[in-house]
């Protein structure tokens, strides 16, 4: 079983720094039995040391798993070292050469999430790359479904700007749906689009069977006339709708006569009532595209059936339809799936504190959080444009984030789940510390005393007899567990201590809210001087102080 185990632990190893991610159960199993074919007959019995293991892997950080890797199994690091390296960055735009237009064209029914940042940034780079314009434009046209947030379109605004992707232009699609009317017009006028009367599970009978509904070959005369009515509240809603001719006989039925405009009399948060009549995504967008003479677009492939409706709509008005650059899904480890729609029910029913909560995926819970926008921005463009779906972990975001940070974070002592220690004999009244172990910035005082906190954890681990350090005040020697004593047992750093940290009893109450809970301590006072920014609890991680208080709250960054 020992040699099982160092089999197990290399192969995950291996497989988390191939894909910089959690190592996957069933990859490392399948490496593990296709090489070692004995094993086989003993799958059930190695599944639970399998799952040991790569818990253990997971709370490593990536730059530990190479140097672990390289010291058990050299051999395999070589293996992935020797393949040929994927291409890191964004691959060339073709018909670029000239400049490109660009968009990224959010519903904004929340702020932006970690998936949208990798839109805004990747646009707005190839922009920087190639010259031209990057647009925001907000696809806002469902008052109903995805109903938009008036607070979102500033938040979009303001993130991008903060990912150092100030756009160009912007421009709402709630605001410009005359213009879209006067497409339709020219629609209806070429015979590209009839306004249909079936009830929508008639229409869907007829579509699934491929077979034309009865008003498909209306005059154009009488399709502008049902429009008019449209228009002026002669049909309520779900009684006409305006479909763009396609094929009826498409292999596949979401293409065929899809719908361009719908009757929704809810009121607009922006446009209030001023249209009944409103576009559908794919007609609103496709218009939109050649409007703004918009030449690449890059676009989920799980989006694909757009382009393939809208080609019909470009065809029918004679346009040249943009270069597409479809792209894979990303995963997030750490989050899991959310939905921004699921996330705002979560937020307006106070399961989470707002839209900068530290445990959700959204661009301003990073910045609530500390990170730094070249973090983000490097970690984006590194991870290029492909079709494959894409598991990432947050670990590898922190790790840019980490190397920012750490040069210009203070250092502070924090403890978690706090337990009394008593002191005896003469404890010094202060304690001096440096604020970072690298700058020359000076010192912090913190009070001391001889009654201080300890993390639970480090009082749970103390013996009778025992000495051991408390960092940056003095040596003591453990006297009982229960009650929690010690002795004041001198000043002089002695090498090979145990040392742990601690806090003042009069220290400031704090608590730390991390992705996956809380933690509730006592700190030092000095803390509530470094409102808004970043430092390091030692032993525990980065954190930035959000809010003054009782008791102080602090988001975690990362370890």
């Amino acid at each position: 079983m020992t040699e099982i185990r160092a089999l197990i632990e290399k192969y995950a190893l291996q497989n988390a720094i191939k894909y910089n991610a959690t190592p996957n159960a069933g990859a490392v199993m399948g490496k593990l039995m296709g090489e070692h074919k004995e094993l086989r007959s003993q799958a059930k019995d190695i599944s639970p040391i399998m799952q040991y293991i790569l818990v253990e892997v997971n709370k490593m950080a990536p730059e530990e798993w190479k140097k672990r890797l390289e010291l058990i199994a050299p051999q395999l690091l070589d293996e992935l070292l020797e393949r040929k390296e994927p291409t890191k960055g964004l691959p060339p735009l073709e018909g670029a050469e000239n400049g490109v237009v660009m968009r990224f064209a959010p519903n904004p029914n929340g702020p932006p999430t970690i998936g949208s940042a990798r839109g805004i940034i990747v646009n707005s780079e190839y922009v920087k790359r190639y010259g031209g314009k990057f647009l925001i434009r907000f696809d806002d046209t469902d008052p109903v479904k995805k109903r938009p947030m008036p607070e979102a379109y500033g938040w979009y605004i303001e993130d991008c700007t903060w990912l150092e992707a100030k756009p160009d232009g912007i421009i709402t699609a709630s605001e410009r749906v005359y213009l879209y009317y006067r497409i339709a017009e020219e629609l209806i006028c070429r015979n590209g689009a009839y306004i249909c009367l079936c009830p929508q599970a008639i229409f869907k009978e007829f579509k699934d069977k491929g077979i034309p509904c009865p008003h498909r070959d209306q005059l154009s005369e009488k399709n502008m006339e049902l429009w008019k009515m449209m228009l002026d509240g002669s049909f309520a809603e779900g009684q006409a709708v305006l479909r763009v001719k396609t094929d009826m006989y498409h292999r596949d039925p979401a293409i065929r006569d899809w719908p361009a405009f719908r009757i929704a009399t809810t009121p607009h948060p922006i446009a209030g009532e001023r249209y009944r009549v409103w576009p559908l995504l794919d007609f609103e967008s496709a218009v939109e595209d050649h409007l703004l003479a918009i030449t690449h677009i890059l676009r989920g492939k799980d989006l694909a059936d757009s382009e393939k409706r809208q080609m019909y709509l470009y065809q029918h008005l004679n346009w040249t339809y943009p270069k597409v650059i479809h792209w894979g899904r990303i995963r997030i480890h750490q989050f899991g799936s959310f939905s921004t729609s699921k996330l705002r029910k979560a937020i307006e029913g106070g399961e989470y504190n707002g839209w900068d909560d530290p445990r959700i995926p959204t661009v301003r819970a990073l910045r609530s959080r500390g990170f730094r926008p070249e973090a983000l921005r490097k970690f984006i463009i590194e991870l290029g444009v492909s079709e494959t779906d894409i598991a990432i972990s947050m670990d590898s975001i922190y790790a840019l984030n980490r190397k920012l940070v750490d040069p210009e974070a203070n250092r502070y002592f924090f403890v978690w789940n706090p337990v009394l220690l008593r002191l005896e004999g003469n404890v010094p009244n202060n304690a001096k510390a440096l604020l970072h172990p690298n700058k020359k910035r000076g010192f912090r005082e913190i009070p001391a005393g001889n009654e201080i906190f300890i993390c639970q954890n480090d009082s749970k681990i103390l013996k009778p007899g025992e000495e051991i350090r408390l960092k940056d005040l003095c040596n003591i020697e453990i006297l009982s567990d229960i009650p929690l004593r010690a002795r004041f047992a001198g000043l002089e750093v002695i090498k090979g201590l145990k040392i742990i940290h601690w806090a003042p009893k009069n220290g400031l109450p704090i608590r730390v809210l991390r992705p996956d809970g809380q933690d509730e301590g006592i700190g030092e006072p000095g803390i509530a001087q470094e409102l808004g920014k970043v430092v390091q609890f030692e032993r525990y991680g980065f954190v930035r102080i959000y809010q003054l208080g009782e008791p102080l709250l602090a988001y975690f960054a990362h370890k």
